[in-house]
């Protein structure tokens, strides 16, 4: 039997690939493989991941978990974009914040305690209509090439393996009786996939603009009462520049608009002195569906049944807008949980000695 099945990752979306790089990185790669109906470099509506921004900012959640996964996520981001910025696509990008109203006062106080060069703006320097803002140093990263850099990592430096394979039920995660444990990171598809079926998830469509802007360094995010206008430059793109966008909750239209292009350009123009001073070439719109929960993501254990055995599962999904900030913290999490069964493989596959 396959020691590389003992482990099953379903969904290969930054939360899956997130996991299998935790494990990697505890020395469990050659057990883990990875069943996908999408892997990275692939294009579609429903594979979410790609179509992200993507940066670090404070639209995540406020609850000790959410605190907890961004502050590991930016630890581990920072770390990639001093070690390897070209290699992993990530880079350290200034950012200004604003917030119209409704502020969370306190996710901005946690985050100040290790976001890099973080200030308060003085109200003398706020836009019309702004309550609140702060400027730090963020982390900007390409979505879609940093999603290959992780296959490419976990494949080539820790033995991982990738099967493209349509899931229909969980229980095909275990179709290998030596699967021990099995990671849901299904995203959007845990609502209706049989053995899940949870009804608090649903989409959150977004819509951006892909730029070519090369003018244009320095992110800049500001949060309205029913509008999210965001600039994030995109590493290693050639000047390329994300322009935003919306956050339309139980919203699962993958189509886009020319409506609302125009309004992520007008928007975007007022709001960023680089783009309203750049000659902006439109590459393509793109419409996104973030994988989100009533309730927030959840990563939970749980003891299944498959042909008369107990079997474990972990679930990890519903990060909606979050994934590539928070996903290397859930994914700490959600390795952490089983980590009585981890130990237990190393003894029922030792390393031959040489």
């Amino acid at each position: 039997m396959e020691e590389s099945e003992t482990i099953v990752i379903l969904g290969a979306g930054i939360i899956g690939l997130d996991v299998a790089l935790v494990l990697s990185e505890r020395g469990y790669g050659r057990y883990v493989t990875v069943k996908a109906e999408y892997l990275p470099g692939d294009s579609a509506g429903t594979y979410t991941s790609p179509w992200a921004g993507c940066n670090f900012s404070a639209i995540s959640g406020s609850n000790p978990n959410e605190l907890k996964w961004d502050r590991l996520g930016y630890a581990h981001l920072t770390k990639l974009a001093s070690e390897r910025p070209d290699e992993a696509f990530v880079q350290r990008t200034p950012s200004t914040e604003m917030w119209d109203e409704e502020v969370p006062y306190s996710k901005i106080e946690a985050m100040s305690e290790y976001l890099e060069d973080f200030h308060v703006l003085p109200e003398s320097q706020l836009p019309k209509g702004v309550k609140h803002a702060v400027s730090f140093t963020t982390v900007t990263i390409n979505a879609p090439k940093h999603m290959e850099y992780l296959y490419r990592r976990l494949r080539d430096q820790y033995g991982v393996r990738f099967v493209r394979q349509r899931v229909s039920s969980l229980q095909d995660a275990f179709a290998n009786p030596a699967t021990r444990v099995a990671f849901n990171c299904t995203g959007n598809a845990s609502r209706s996939l049989p053995g899940v079926e949870d009804h608090k998830c649903y989409p959150t469509r977004g819509q951006v603009v892909l730029c070519r802007a090369p003018r244009v360094t320095s992110n800049i995010m500001r949060h309205g009462r029913d509008y999210e206008t965001y600039v994030i430059p995109r590493p290693g793109s050639n000047g390329n520049v994300i322009l935003g966008g919306y956050m339309q909750r139980r919203n699962s239209d993958c189509a886009t608009y020319s409506y609302e292009t125009k309004s992520i350009l007008d928007r975007t123009r007022e709001l960023s002195s680089e783009v309203c001073q750049e000659e902006v070439e439109i590459l393509a719109a793109f419409a996104g569906l973030r994988p989100s929960r009533d309730g927030g993501a959840r990563i939970e254990r749980e003891n299944i049944s498959v042909a008369g055995e107990t079997r474990i599962v972990v679930h990890n999904y519903g990060a909606g807008g979050t994934g590539f900030q928070a996903g290397y913290g859930m994914a700490w999490e959600a390795v952490r949980s089983v980590e009585d069964v981890l130990r237990q493989l190393k003894n029922l596959h030792p390393r031959p000695r040489m």
